[in-house]
């Protein structure tokens, strides 16, 4: 979309659901869809491609709901715009200044059924299967609407793109939790998808960090309502967090795990043996990274490896490469490579292990042989 110009502002489009010039003659499209003619209850996303569908929703006098950025607030707002107010402050209202203005929360508690849903994407097949920005929010904010009951398996998805982002997507990219879509809105076309595909049937607590859960405090308290109502909730690393938990309460005085001290021997970790020099670590990814995202960035920049060792629920991958001159070009070539919001950590595997035994990490970043792909 870049090279082409067809990418609007906010320039680039990387790494962030891409704004594209027609985006509001695509917006206007929803108008012809008799599933917004009906709504009265819209959960709109506030990326700027969707601008044009917030306003008309407003204009139609339609309660307007848009999910809290990265939901460290709660799920959704209420845009309310001010009694009486002029096309103009519903333009402003729209727009993701107006969304902070003019909003109220939304809490747990509150009766909210939503008619109709309208996401962003960075590219979404005609069969509906479709691709975010590969963070899951959008995935995350459905699967949090289920838990709540504000939406059912009958409630339409929509999504609106450029021409150039309808795609085909391989099905084996898919996975249980990620969010199909029933129309897609184009500057020139309107599809009708006809998916039959099943969308998320609630959160998928397996897919849940710890650390996702610190951040994000609606989540925490959908936990705990599904806990109650007897539901499996074991999240991603809830037995190793468990079982940091519980070494660091039997510690003897004196012998507690500061955060620099070496971290415990992990079985199978290579402990002790030599790191290949063809071997290059990529560290930091984040929570929900999947390895397809990774692969696809990697080809991208012309780093493809022979094989990729994934270990991503330790936020942690290795790739291998035919000799040690391939991967330091492959170190080269990847510094400063994002995924969603995180910049990733790229070095050879050696030269990490060695600074990490230097800072007391020691046994923790070795490939398990059991996870290669």
């Amino acid at each position: 979309m870049e090279s082409q110009n067809l990418a609007d502002f906010p320039r680039p489009v990387h790494h962030r659901i891409p704004n594209f010039k027609g985006s509001y003659l695509a917006c206007q499209n929803i108008k012809d869809l008799e599933v917004f003619s009906r709504t009265q209850e819209v959960k709109v996303d506030p990326d700027k491609p969707l601008e044009g569908v917030r306003l008309l929703a407003l204009q139609r006098k339609k309660t307007l709901l848009v999910p809290t950025p990265r939901l460290r607030t709660g799920l959704f707002n209420r845009i309310t715009p001010p009694p009486g107010a002029t096309n103009d402050i519903l333009r402003k209202c729209a727009t993701s200044q107006g969304v902070k203005n003019y909003s109220t929360p939304v809490g747990l508690d509150a009766r909210v059924l939503v008619d109709l849903v309208v996401v962003g994407s960075v590219a979404v097949s005609e069969k509906g299967w479709r691709i975010g920005k590969g963070e899951g929010y959008a995935d995350l904010e459905y699967a949090m609407m289920v838990s709540m009951g504000a939406v059912s398996q009958a409630t339409p998805v929509v999504t609106i793109v450029h021409d150039c982002q309808v795609v085909d997507i391989p099905e084996a990219l898919l996975e249980d939790h990620d969010l199909t879509v029933n129309y897609i809105l184009t500057p020139t076309r309107v599809i009708t998808t006809g998916c039959e595909r099943p969308k998320p049937r609630g959160i998928t607590w397996s897919k849940i960090s710890y650390e996702m859960t610190g951040k994000i405090p609606i989540l925490r308290s959908l936990r705990s309502r599904e806990q109650q109502a007897g539901k499996d909730v074991t999240l991603q690393d809830e037995h190793r967090h468990l079982l940091e938990t519980h070494s660091q309460q039997t510690a003897p005085p004196g012998a507690v795990r500061r955060p620099w001290d070496p971290a415990p021997q992990e079985s199978g970790s290579m402990q002790g043996e030599e790191v290949p020099s063809d071997t290059v670590y990529i560290g930091n990814l984040p929570w929900d990274t999947r390895v397809s995202e990774l692969k696809r960035a990697l080809r991208e920049l012309g780093a493809a490896p022979l094989r990729l060792t994934w270990q991503g629920p330790r936020h942690r991958a290795f790739l291998h490469y035919p000799d040690s001159a391939s991967a330091q070009q492959a170190v080269s070539c990847l510094q400063g490579l994002c995924l969603g919001t995180n910049t990733l950590k790229v070095a050879l595997a050696r030269q990490q292990r060695a600074n990490d035994l230097g800072g007391g990490r020691a046994g923790e970043l070795h490939p398990d042989p059991d996870s290669t792909i």
